[in-house]
Formats: C-alpha cells, sequence, structure tokens
C-alpha cells in the first residue's frame, strides 16, 4: 500500500475516511502519539536537510559521498572542527564546491586515519553516490567499531548486522530517507565497549538536542525487505505487521479464532519509518475494548505462526492477509463475500472498470468523468498475489494521467464516501469492481478483437 496522488477528488475522500471512524476510534486517535523518523531526526538535529529543510524532495534524494563524510564528522562531533579547517591539504575535486563543504574536504585529506582516502589523483568524487556498505562503515566507526579491527570492508554489511544495524541492508539505491533510518538505528545502539548510547554521548558533548533523546525511546516501526514480500513493515522487534482485505469496510471483522491466529497490533507511542506520512497511522477502539493501530484506515495485526524477526508466513494467506508497503503510490485488495476479492486504492477506496473502454483507451469523457474520476497513482506498489507489471499509465485527451490494470483504465465512483463502499458496483451494467485474479478486459475489448479478426 502507499500514499495515491490525486487531484480535486482528495478532499472528498479525507473526508469518508475520517466520517467511516467510530466515534470511539476518533477519541482513540486523539491519544497515540506518531512521528516520522524524519521528524525526530531533525528536532535532533542530526540531519539538516538543504534549503527548507528535511523535506521529502530531500529525503528522496540519492545520497552522495559528501553528505556521507559531513555524517561521518558530525557523528564523531568532529563536523565544527572540521568547517574551522584552513589547512593546505585538499582533495583536487573540491574546488567547485562551497566553501564549507571545501573545509570538509580538506579536513578529511589531512586526517586519513578517519577512512576517507580518495581515488587515485586525490580524487573524492563528492558528488559520486553513496553505497549502502559506506554509509554501514560510517555507522560503525562512530560507534567505535574500526575497519580491518573489528570488521572488512568486503563484509561490513554483515557486521553491521550482527549489532543491530539492519536498516541499510540490501539497499541498492541509497537515498537520504536511508541515511536517516540508519543513523536514528545508530544513535539507539551502544558505543563499542562502553555502556552510554552513541546518541547520549553526543547529547553530552553538546552535538545533539538532549530534549529530543526520549523520542529515540519510543517505539519504532521498521522498514524490512526480502525477495519474497519485498518491503514490509514491522514492528520495533522486526515481526511483520498485516492488514486483512475483510476489513475494508468493518473494522472489527477479524474476531473470535481470528484473533488467536491474528493478534492486534497496538502501541500507545510511536516512529514510524521515513517512507511512511505519519498521518497516515492512528488507532481505534475495537467492539471488544482492545485498541488498535491502523495504517491508512487498515487495522493492523500480527500472525501467530511467525515466530521470529523477517517471518513473512501471514502474506497472501487465504489471499485475505497482506503485507504494508511503503507509502509513495500503490493498490490494496478489499474483501467481501458477495464481490470476493477486488482491487481499492491505498485508503480503501474502491476501483473500477467501464466495459466501454478498451485497452489503453478511456472511453469516459465530460460528464461521465465527473461522476467516475480517473484514478492516477505516479508509482505502484501491489499486494502478494498482484503482478506489478500489469498496471501502467495512459495519457488522457486533456493530458492528464491515469493508472491502468492490464491496460484498462481504472476509475472511483462519485457516490462512494466511505472506505469499503462499493456502491459504483454494476452501474447501468457497465461499470464494475476488479478481481485481480480474475479479470481479463471489457467486452467492447472483446468485440473490438473478434470484429477485427
Amino acid at each position: 500500500m502507499g500514499m495515491v496522488k490525486r487531484a480535486g477528488y482528495l478532499s472528498l475522500f479525507l473526508l469518508g475516511v475520517i466520517g467511516g471512524m467510530t466515534t470511539a476510534a476518533a477519541s482513540a486517535a486523539e491519544g497515540l502519539s506518531v512521528q516520522s523518523e524524519s521528524d525526530v531526526a531533525a528536532q535532533l538535529g542530526i540531519v539538516q536537510g538543504e534549503g527548507n529543510g528535511v523535506t521529502a524532495a530531500y529525503l528522496n534524494k540519492a545520497a552522495t559521498r559528501l553528505q556521507g563524510a559531513i555524517m561521518s564528522l558530525r557523528l564523531q562531533g568532529l563536523e565544527t572542527e572540521a568547517l574551522s579547517y584552513r589547512g593546505a591539504s585538499h582533495f583536487q575535486d573540491a574546488s567547485g564546491l562551497s566553501k564549507e563543504n571545501q573545509a570538509i574536504l580538506g579536513y578529511l585529506s589531512a586526517h586519513p586515519e578517519l577512512g576517507w582516502e580518495g581515488a587515485s589523483g586525490q580524487l573524492f568524487n563528492p558528488l559520486a553516490g553513496l553505497t549502502a556498505g559506506e554509509y554501514d562503515k560510517v555507522l560503525l566507526e562512530a560507534l567505535g567499531y574500526r575497519q580491518g579491527v573489528d570488521f572488512e570492508f568486503a563484509h561490513v554489511s554483515d557486521f553491521a548486522a550482527k549489532i543491530g544495524l539492519t536498516s541499510l541492508a540490501k539497499q541498492s539505491d541509497l537515498k537520504n530517507v536511508h541515511i536517516v533510518s540508519g543513523t536514528l538505528e545508530a544513535l539507539r545502539l551502544t558505543t563499542k565497549g562502553g555502556k552510554a548510547t552513541l546518541g547520549s554521548l553526543l547529547a553530552e558533548k553538546g552535538k545533539l538536542d538532549p530534549a529530543s533523546l526520549a523520542d529515540l525511546q519510543k517505539p519504532t516501526l521498521r522498514l524490512m525487505q526480502s525477495e519474497a514480500a519485498g518491503s514490509y513493515l514491522t514492528d520495533e522487534k522486526g515481526m511483520t505487521l498485516y492488514y486483512f482485505s475483510k476489513d475494508v469496510a468493518d473494522p472489527n471483522a477479524c474476531t473470535g479464532q481470528c484473533l488467536a491466529n491474528w493478534p492486534v497490533y497496538s502501541s500507545d507511542r510511536l516512529i514510524v519509518p521515513a517512507q511512511f506520512q505519519a498521518s497516515d497511522f492512528s488507532d481505534f477502539t475495537r467492539t471488544d475494548g482492545k485498541k488498535q493501530v491502523t495504517y491508512k484506515g487498515w487495522p493492523l495485526y500480527f500472525f501467530v505462526k511467525d515466530t521470529k524477526p523477517g517471518d513473512t508466513l501471514g502474506n497472501n494467506v487465504n489471499q485475505v492477509w497482506f503485507t504494508v508497503q511503503p507509502s509513495g503510490g500503490g493498490v490494496a485488495i478489499g474483501t467481501k463475500p458477495e464481490l470476493g476479492n477486488y482491487l481499492t486504492d491505498a485508503n480503501g477506496m474502491t476501483l473500477y472498470y467501464y466495459e466501454q473502454d478498451t485497452k489503453g483507451v478511456s472511453n469516459c469523457e465530460g460528464k461521465c468523468l465527473d461522476k467516475w474520476p480517473a484514478f492516477y497513482a505516479s508509482s505502484i506498489s501491489v499486494p502478494a498475489g498482484v503482478d506489478p507489471a500489469d498496471f501502467g499509465t495512459l495519457v488522457r485527451s486533456n493530458g492528464t494521467l491515469q493508472t491502468t490494470y492490464k491496460g484498462f483504465p481504472l476509475y472511483y465512483w462519485v457516490s462512494d464516501k466511505l472506505r469499503g463502499d462499493t456502491t459504483g458496483q454494476d452501474v447501468g451494467h457497465v461499470w464494475y469492481v476488479i478481481d485481480p485474479a480474475k479479470f481479463s478486459g471489457t467486452k467492447a475489448e472483446k468485440a473490438s478483437v473478434n470484429t477485427s479478426k
């Protein structure tokens, strides 16, 4: 699941989602404290962003070697000293940088023991991409571990995982958002041979805001990866969280033995990965009196057969249980007895197809589109069992974009007010929900193919 970007129709859906909450749920939501890792990092002062601060645009930028070098100095309490550097030692490719960054690289050139030797010819390549292994090395050295003594660079990620640095594992395209997660993870760890955490030591040196250190102790959801499940959300211990497709209209759909197999996830305060929006998390009070955390309105559960961190045995169980994927754009699965499984957006709002459309062509224009707004997500994440390759994008006649499934345009229905509403089903005998396992095209497409033959 992920955040879906769409114009015009967003405010209506937000009202629907809020309207769908019970009074008890709304009351409970006020008691849940949720922060994003990016907010915590900014409050600590450990990640400072650029221009407007730690923004979404900044978080989505690729991490560079220069940023890795700055963070290395900051985490070792050496940044202020480095910024004052006026010596003669410099990397040859530092001249195009700001005076502050030239001082940083000059300081690193003068202190090769810090491990930032340049390539041949004294080139630092400051704007080259930073790798996950390189940043794991930065974090390990900030914690007091040394390459060649405690670990070898060829196995740096394996060693990092052993001491509790796992957030960068398997990240092939390192971005600033990953820098945030990895840095906060390191601040919570005890330094080598010591009893204090890295965060508390930096606070003692005046390098971090000590008033914000308490935030590091809050339960922190984690974003993990596997070949089978892709990116997925876990609790602070690495135990996978799931959503139940039958909860789309009734968040209490799981009862009795279901709850015995799928225990609810509950917390009073949370820090969520920087890839997620804090505002997407809430909680509600179930009919049995228990509180349960929700993501985009979907109640979150554990699976009783997951026994260790990283287990995802509950993913796609009975085609109604799914892992939670990061924000950025996507779809989810809803389930009703009379309809079976059907596609929704990430917030649980139903998606439809139009029988008059053909592959790659929308025949809904004008007043039709007023009633059936186009669905568009700039990127797609999908539940298990759904092929992401089946989703695409078409350009409408007015130049706007629309997401397609197996080539056919996807729509909302204006009369669906709440998550789980399916009032557009069979309207005019031409509008229908989409069971991703059964959908094979429209009548118009099949008629067109037959005619062409």
